[in-house]
């Protein structure tokens, strides 16, 4: 196996002393994982942020082996760290990624909007103008993996009526796709929630 693409860093953790696993989504071969030689170490630990844009080389010399990655960095989020309210929305957004989605199998329009998403978490001036998004894309990752039905994605701008349908996307999300870790994954997406709410208060 040999791959090199683009990719979106949506999960790492240590392994080893020094290394890392990290698991990256691509455009034309979805989900993949990797191990990163060095990925604790001081010079690629802020590679590793989940979020980053990253440029992926991939090897392995069978499809028993987990492949080993090199990592470029391309596009980091590491700036929005500090900001809790872009940070859970980044954190919620890589972990529902990471866990719904099976491995190897390529999903390009939520690779697109993953990416979209993300970008406009780093560049809008406030949750307002991201908040539609992200619905969005919970609703697209349910769709695209058969679960989704005919439901409106929810207006931003009448707040208090999108947080009602930010809530009512949970149970998809809990029921379909998030399995045995539903209850830690969920913890990501309550934080958000809880501070959406402020924007409104």
């Amino acid at each position: 196996m040999q791959l090199r693409a683009p990719a979106i860093l949506v999960a790492s953790r240590p392994h080893g002393e020094t290394a890392a696993i990290a698991r990256l989504l691509t455009e034309e071969h979805g989900l993949v994982a990797g191990y990163v030689a060095g990925g604790r170490g001081r010079q690629l630990r802020p590679v590793l942020i989940p979020g980053n844009i990253v440029a992926l080389d991939l090897r392995a010399r069978s499809a028993s082996q987990l492949p080993f990655a090199k990592l470029e960095l391309v596009e980091s989020r590491g700036p929005l760290i500090g900001e809790p309210l872009p940070a859970a929305a980044i954190q919620w957004t890589c972990a529902l990624t990471a866990a719904a989605l099976p491995e190897r199998q390529p999903y390009p329009a939520i690779y697109e909007a993953c990416e979209a998403l993300l970008a406009a978490i780093a560049a809008a001036p406030s949750a307002r103008g991201w908040a539609g998004a992200l619905a969005g894309y919970e609703m697209l990752v349910l769709r695209e993996l058969g679960f989704g039905g005919a439901v409106q994605r929810p207006d931003p701008a009448e707040w208090a009526a999108f947080l009602d349908a930010f809530d009512r996307i949970e149970a998809p999300l809990r029921d379909y796709l998030l399995g045995e870790r539903r209850e830690d994954l969920l913890s990501a997406r309550g934080r958000l929630r809880g501070r959406l709410a402020q924007i409104g208060a």
